[in-house]
């Protein structure tokens, strides 16, 4: 595992962040001994405190290295990229952050991954590195929290044992998720900086909007995919009413990505869409459609700049977050339904205990470093060993398993 030739294996970029502090709380309680960690910063004396802060809990931490970066000064991300084998970055929002930094680790060779749900940052870290991360074998894997893995392991799964099995590729694919957690200030940031980006761009526009905006050959996507869609329905599959979900239009492209870049494995005749279970009765088509108009409000105020004061008052800030309790009471629950070509009904459950956007979001993005940091890795598609990948296609069953071994259900049944 061990590469002489860089000082870390793992430096956590944004360490001072809510969200890095989850990060860097999680890494040295589950990390290996042998892995070199590092965590990094605009403020050396902040980063220390973090770190100081951990060693009182955690040992292991008092040993971490100290890095000084900033977005903003190109040669400190080209040398934080040089002296490390992997790093995670929490820095965001990603379309106004965090681009030299994945070019860094491209040129570098460095593996990287980030929570991201940006999907103008995402489809940009494509068009301009992937052709550097596949030369130089740099694994750049975006979304690896809630945002978008329990979607893409869940859906690799469930393609790969339907195939194992002989049942044939999947076609029409639901997921229904049920969550409990609280909205990231950064989240929100996110959404807005997409909001402006979009504003008067019509090309941006037409990359946000499009289902395929992320598939490496836009042209051999098939046709008949399911559409973004704030429409409330009463699903029979789960017995309920289901309500437009908040990140359904980006782990769509992020799990349609994994299968064009696995050579459609999932499927030719693949369709895929996300909602959220809102419950049974009268009671669950009310709340359908209570989450449905907010939605339909919430995204139609970030587009009204005179209206930002009123909705950033409403909205936490970016940087803050849910109390330790409240973030121990949340969970996540991910219930993907599909019929293969052969009439085989499948059924995937992603699942853990916790808020999701952070302390599930906080194990996901460390054990996805640790993964790449061991080096146990999946073969890629063709000859590449690097790219701008997503979770399941970088990281796949070692990073299962991984997820597995901290609380993360994953499992896949066959109903029929």
């Amino acid at each position: 595992m061990t590469d002489t030739t860089r000082e870390f294996d793992i430096v956590l970029y944004g360490a001072t962040g809510f969200v890095g502090r989850l990060v860097a709380k999680h890494l040295p309680e589950h990390a290996p001994n042998d892995i070199r960690i590092a965590l990094a910063g605009r403020t050396a004396s902040k980063v220390e405190k973090v770190r100081d802060d951990l060693s009182t809990e955690a040992a292991a931490a008092a040993g971490w290295g100290i890095v000084t970066a900033d977005s903003g000064d190109e040669a400190s991300l080209h040398a934080l990229a040089n002296r490390a084998r992997v790093v995670i970055s929490t820095v965001g929002p990603y379309a106004r952050h965090g681009l030299p930094l994945v070019g860094a680790c491209a040129e570098a060779g460095t593996h990287y991954v980030d929570l991201t749900g940006e999907v103008l940052f995402a489809h940009d870290c494509i068009d301009r590195y992937d052709a550097t991360a596949r030369a130089n074998g740099a694994r750049i894997v975006n979304s690896c929290g809630y945002d978008s893995v329990p979607s893409d392991l869940g859906v690799f799964l469930l393609a790969q044992t339907a195939r194992e099995a002989g049942d044939g590729e999947l076609t029409a694919t639901t997921e229904y998720a049920s969550m409990k957690g609280g909205m990231s200030g950064g989240t929100i940031a996110s959404a807005m900086q997409q909001a402006d980006d979009i504003a008067d761009d019509p090309a941006r526009r037409k990359i946000a909007g499009d289902k395929f905006s992320l598939s490496p050959d836009r042209s051999r996507e098939p046709s008949g995919e399911f559409k973004d869609s704030l429409s409330v329905w009463y699903s029979d599959d789960v017995d309920a009413w289901v309500a437009p979900f908040l990140m359904a239009s980006y782990n769509t492209r992020i799990v349609r990505r994994s299968n064009a870049l696995l050579g459609h494995a999932y499927g030719s005749g693949f369709r895929y869409r996300e909602v959220m279970k809102a419950g049974k009765g009268v009671k669950g088509r009310a709340m359908a459609y209570a989450v449905a108009g907010a939605l339909g409000a919430g995204f139609g105020a970030m587009g009204v700049k005179r209206l930002r004061p009123l909705l950033e008052r409403l909205v936490p800030a970016p940087g803050s977050g849910p109390s330790e309790e409240a973030r121990e009471k949340g969970f996540f629950r991910m219930d993907i339904r599909s019929t293969t070509t052969s009439g085989a009904r499948y059924r995937s459950i992603v699942a853990s205990q916790g808020d999701p956007g952070y302390k599930a979001t906080a194990v996901m993005l460390g054990e996805a470093a640790v993964t790449l940091a061991l080096g146990d890795l999946p073969t890629l598609p063709g000859e590449a060993d690097g790219g701008v990948l997503t979770p399941a296609v970088a990281l796949g069953a070692p990073y299962a398993e991984r997820l597995r071994q901290h609380g993360v259900t994953l499992e896949v049944t066959k109903l029929g």
